[in-house]
């Protein structure tokens, strides 16, 4: 079975008029969005890229947020995902920021580690919901608790909710995709397959296997070493959970691109394309950089997303961004790592092109 929800690559290619736009010098808004509702975390994951935030405990103003979702979908903003620097569901009226999204004709999707997501919560947003991805780093409670940095009783509350959601998804005939997506790390490598049967068991339609990617600014370097050439027998273990109706992900090339560290393009040409709102309102260039302010657009609480989007700011950040901005020293497998390939391809074309 492949990988259908193209997670080892990239849908830049399905928005072609988008990208005509940009190649052709006109400002474009960003198709795909990454917002932090939330700064505080329930749990402490020893690999955390944005552990120097600090799980400050603020939360997004959800007046404020709908009416900005309102102008982000008015202005061609495809789709947002809920994440980043804390969990989602701290955020006390995420149902309704969730509900509101989709109302703006905003595509909706949430990463949560699943502990928080109650019974309440499903049956109120997740009609709504294109996918939800729980970030589940083990195959025991013991290790569960020792990476997620958590009590061991949270893997069995975060299954029990993960099962319902699936559950409340078949009895109302929700096109929702629930998946589970494990970092692969020493420590849980020997339970990769133990997971993967639990959520084929709990019915999940997919799994995925993702490799570490070492944050510039993290605290944590502990995992900057890995090799994941010495984990590539368990992509045809894996592959033997496949279904009609299960998806087994190894994310292989990506993890081949962790170990040889290249890129083949020279400057960052995606920020255009997607950008990230933290829990303090601010929009950023790069979730890379968060906290250098040359990267910093504005605040939604103080400005339109419009007035922030078009205004001289952005446009200097993303002059410096394509310019002069050194990409041998960004993160190695960053969000928009496939995106710049593809973009600086376009770009920088090879000989031959027209022999199609």
């Amino acid at each position: 079975m492949t990988d259908k929800y193209r997670i080892d690559d990239h849908k830049l290619m399905y928005h072609v008029g988008r990208v005509n736009d940009w190649l052709g010098g006109h400002i474009v808004y960003p198709i795909y969005m990454e917002l932090s509702p939330s700064g505080a975390c329930n749990h402490r994951c020893t690999f955390c890229g944005l552990d120097f935030m600090e799980y400050k405990k603020r939360f997004l103003d959800t007046e404020i947020l709908k009416t900005r979702l309102t102008e982000m979908g008015q202005l061609g903003v495809k789709s947002i995902m809920y994440g980043g620097e804390g969990e989602p569901f701290l955020h006390p009226q995420m149902s309704e920021i969730i509900n509101h999204t989709k109302a703006s004709s905003i595509d909706v999707a949430v990463t949560t580690n699943g502990v928080l997501l109650t019974k309440e919560i499903v049956q109120a947003s997740l009609l709504n919901i294109e996918w939800i991805k729980f970030s589940f780093n083990a195959g025991t409670k013991e290790t569960y608790a020792k990476i997620h940095r958590t009590k061991s009783g949270d893997f069995d509350i975060a299954i029990n909710n993960i099962a319902y959601a699936v559950e409340y998804k078949k009895q109302h005939n929700l096109k929702c995709a629930i998946g589970i997506q494990i970092l692969l790390l020493p420590e849980n490598s020997g339970e990769i397959l133990t997971l993967a049967k639990i959520a084929k068991e709990i019915g999940a339609d997919y799994i995925v296997v993702k490799p570490y990617s070492q944050h510039i600014f993290s605290k944590t370097v502990k995992y900057s070493n890995i090799k994941y050439q010495d984990y590539q027998h368990l992509s045809s273990e894996l592959s033997k959970f496949n279904s009609s109706s299960f998806n087994a992900i190894f994310r292989t090339e990506t993890m081949k691109l962790w170990d040889k560290g290249e890129r083949n393009y020279e400057c960052c040409l995606a920020n255009t394309f997607w950008s990230y709102i933290d829990s303090g309102g601010n929009v950023w260039g790069c979730s890379v950089y968060l906290g250098d302010e040359r990267f910093n657009y504005g605040n939604i609480n103080q400005s339109t997303f419009k007035e922030i989007w078009e205004g001289s700011i952005r446009m200097s950040a993303v002059d410096f961004i394509e310019k002069e901005l050194d990409v041998s020293h960004c993160r190695v497998n960053c969000r928009m790592d496939k995106i710049n390939r593809y973009l600086w391809e376009l770009k920088n074309p090879p000989e031959h092109v027209n022999f199609i």
